[in-house]
């Protein structure tokens, strides 16, 4: 049995790792750290993309779990029809919930209240005043309830929102409220103030925000997409801004990075940040823990938590 163990933090910085591992230290350099074939657990460099973190996968005939340290997946999914039957792939639930919904927040208020207007007069000398949205008393919809969307709800709460509509994969009751399928979104869209996409990227959410949707939610609303840029269809979202009847917010875009020169860029009516919804100082500590905890429960031969499949 192997027992190599490829991590993208050396292992020296992590307390807690179990002994009788061979820790080795891999965030995505052009050199491998040792025969993938040895590995028996690899944990996904962060934010290295797809290219990266399955180019060891095909040659990983030993591995028999493989965590990322992202809350999606879709950047390893591509390389799982190289993986032996039976390998476990976890995600990183727990790390990054709570920096995700703080940027959403953040996101929303900046947009609603005219944050990055204030910034631009700062640079020029000018006194923008006036009357500004509030969240107070506005109707959101988050789409995509899951760890991340209830946390965005808890951050919610306190700003005196008049509704919060949650929508998931499937129905279920919650004890803030009923979860809807997504098959109910034509009807909610409209009467929501400010939308928030933190889904899964999958095939049934890939372009989920089309123009269709988009041409349902009400003049003025706010789109807020803290989930992945393919999410959203850019083509008709850049209609719907330059029309100036929608408002967005994005931390994540498609393409991604935005390439200079793409329109996006210079959309009216929006905000942009550069997938930055995990990148804080919380993450790193959450990340260490995760590590430490599944490679305990690893070694001593117990489930391990946040399998989102198992390959066949």
């Amino acid at each position: 049995m192997t027992s190599d163990v490829w991590l993208p933090v050396p292992a020296a910085e992590i307390e807690g790792l179990p002994e009788g591992f061979h820790y080795r230290f891999w965030d995505g350099g052009q050199e491998f750290p040792a025969d993938p074939a040895d590995c028996a657990f690899y944990v996904v460099p962060y934010m290295k993309g797809t290219e990266i973190a399955v180019r060891p996968l095909a040659a990983m005939t030993s591995v028999r779990a493989v965590q990322t340290l992202s809350a999606g997946i879709d950047h390893v999914e591509p390389g799982l029809g190289h993986l032996s039957a039976g390998v476990q792939l976890c995600n990183a639930r727990g790390v990054h919930e709570a920096s995700t919904a703080e940027l959403a927040l953040a996101l929303i208020l900046a947009s609603l209240r005219g944050i990055p207007g204030f910034v631009h007069g700062q640079d020029k000398e000018e006194w923008r005043d006036g009357f500004y949205p509030a969240l107070a008393d506005k109707s959101v919809l988050i789409v995509g309830y899951g760890s991340i969307g209830a946390a965005i709800e808890d951050r919610l709460t306190p700003f005196e929102c008049a509704r919060v509509a949650r929508v998931a994969r499937s129905a279920r009751t919650t004890a803030r409220g009923p979860v809807h399928p997504l098959a109910d979104l034509p009807g909610l869209l409209p009467s929501a103030d400010v939308v928030i996409l933190s889904t899964p990227l999958t095939e049934a959410t890939q372009g989920l925000a089309n123009a269709d949707f988009l041409s349902r939610m009400k003049d003025g609303a706010l789109l807020v997409n803290v989930a992945r840029g393919p999410v959203v269809d850019t083509k008709a979202l850049m209609a719907e801004l330059e029309s100036g009847r929608l408002r967005a917010a994005l931390d994540v875009t498609d393409p991604e990075p935005l390439p200079a020169g793409h329109p996006l860029w210079h959309a009216p009516g929006l905000l942009i940040s550069p997938h930055v919804g995990g990148s804080t100082s919380a993450f790193m500590p959450r990340a260490k823990r995760l590590m430490a905890d599944q490679l305990t429960r690893f070694a001593a031969g117990e489930p391990l938590r946040n399998i989102v499949l198992t390959t066949h």
